[in-house]
């Protein structure tokens, strides 16, 4: 079978993105599929695939898998990206585009430049920050500055789920984090059933962050729009930031805010280039 895909990216964050409107190519196979396909040494390379298929709800829907083959509940780097191949390709020219993904139905404001997709901004619905909802096993509400022991020292961290969970850790300098061993360490903890992502943040100022991220089944990754949304929120209700932030990712910047409870999220939404592979 020959499978043709799209190879996007939103800041870094890169996926495979198949267009299941014209492939024969289910969420099992992409499950299958994920971690060969994502191999960078002997495959396409990327940090998974992403389904865009037919909805009866909104104008796409958004299926995504991580590269060892777990589905996640949203990616917002992926969403932005769903979004300009959508209007791009003439799936639909609604603006904004409503997108249906595990997390519910969420809207995307697209900002056009010579008649294609340039940024996108994502209404990523609200936080949960219920102990019990994220999931975690806190039974508390808000989890703020809850202690962490690995190897002898302290970590403090807030938890949020934008759709998918999230473990906040602010940092002195994100520079110096080992991440691969904390973020794996934490990724897995017990505390979350489901596992978690995890962000080391830096603040600047209260406007301005950077982040490191570890991503749920995929490792560290150049940047995690959920996870960005999350900080957004924790940040603020933790009184580190503003509601407003500029995050500062390895592989480039979102523009959040946090309104009315709803996180908002801008960013670009690039393609790499088109293929076909046999699997």
């Amino acid at each position: 079978m020959t499978l043709s895909f799209t190879k996007m990216h939103g800041i870094g964050n890169d996926y495979i993105y198949i267009n299941c409107f014209k492939e024969k190519f289910t969420a099992e196979d992409a499950a299958k599929y994920s971690p060969i396909l994502s191999n960078r040494h002997y495959s396409i390379g990327a940090d998974g695939i992403i389904l865009i298929m037919p909805s009866e709800k909104a104008d796409v829907q958004m299926r995504m898998f991580n590269s060892d083959g777990s589905e996640s509940e949203m990616c917002g780097n992926g969403i932005r990206c769903v979004a300009k191949y959508t209007y791009d390709i003439g799936i639909s020219k609604n603006n904004p585009l409503r997108i249906e993904t595990l997390r519910g139905i969420l809207d995307a404001e697209l900002f056009i430049k010579d008649g294609e997709v340039d940024t996108v901004e994502i209404s990523m619905s609200f936080p949960i920050f219920e102990g019990l909802k994220i999931p975690t096993t806190i039974n508390k509400t808000p989890i703020i500055d809850e202690p962490m022991i690995f190897n002898n020292k302290t970590y403090y961290f807030t938890a949020v789920s934008m759709g998918n969970p999230h473990c906040i850790i602010f940092v002195d300098n994100v520079s110096d984090m080992n991440i691969n061993d904390i973020g794996s360490y934490i990724e897995n903890n017990s505390i979350f059933p489901n596992r978690t992502n995890v962000e080391f943040v830096e603040i600047i100022n209260r406007g301005e962050v950077r982040q490191r991220t570890w991503e749920r089944g995929s490792g560290e990754t150049l940047a995690c729009g959920t996870g960005a949304s999350a900080v957004c929120a924790a940040g603020f209700i933790s009184g580190r930031t503003d509601n407003i932030i500029l995050n500062h990712l390895l592989g480039g910047d979102l523009i959040l805010r946090y309104e009315n409870n709803i996180v908002f999220m801008k960013g670009e939404a690039r393609y790499s280039f088109d293929g076909s592979v046999s699997i």
